[in-house]
């Protein structure tokens, strides 16, 4: 007897907005980074995991390098999330500007570390990937120039100086994911990093 004839029906499976599509597609990219390396990330891997077909996973990323792409967008995209949200609810004073940019930067890193550390190395191999990953950075840096902005001298901040804080949130941020340092500390002295390069520019 048919499930109509016995007057039940069965379960019909919503299907996914494009957008919830890609959501589930990236989430199911983490998990495969995180619990088997980057190296395990193919586009036929990941239609496997996330149960849908490979012309699915094609049509969203269309390549591998077109993948590990947007994934470090999707990185990028959490990290000014976090940020913004600190940004909206902090005091507008030096160290508070640059308390939200520390901990937004270590905590997105702590959230996703050794999975970015992969996709980064990825990234680093092909001139093409190397090129989005420098776009991303850049674009952070200008926005930490444009929060900092109000707090330094007439000249501004120079550009070594804000690559030289990226380097050390980066570094930092990456020893506290190794658990070398705690998060703390490392949020610590990125603060106190910007700080000391804000003063140092504004000649106080």
């Amino acid at each position: 007897m048919s499930s109509m004839e016995n007057g039940t029906q069965s379960p019909t499976r919503r299907r996914l907005t494009r957008d919830d599509r890609l959501r589930q597609l990236l989430d199911v990219a983490w998990r495969i980074i995180r619990e088997e390396g980057t190296e395990a990330l193919t586009l036929g891997h990941l239609s496997e995991r996330a149960g849908v077909t490979k012309p699915v996973v094609y049509d969203h990323f269309t390549t591998r390098p077109g993948l590990l792409t947007v994934l470090y967008h999707d990185f990028d995209d959490r990290q000014t999330v976090l940020m913004d949200k600190a940004l909206a609810e902090s005091q507008p004073t030096l160290r508070d500007r640059a308390r939200v940019i520390a901990s937004a930067y270590v905590q997105c890193v702590l959230l996703q570390g050794k999975e970015v550390s992969g996709i980064s190395a990825a990234l680093a191999g092909s001139p093409e990937l190397e090129k989005v990953k420098r776009e991303c950075e850049t674009e952070l840096i200008d926005k930490c120039r444009n929060i900092l902005a109000p707090f330094a001298g007439a000249t501004g901040i120079t550009m070594a100086g804000l690559w030289g804080m990226f380097g050390a949130a980066e570094a930092l941020s990456r020893a506290a994911a190794a658990d070398d340092i705690t998060a703390a500390q490392a949020e610590d002295e990125i603060q106190q990093t910007i700080v000391s390069m804000v003063q140092r520019t504004a000649g106080q």
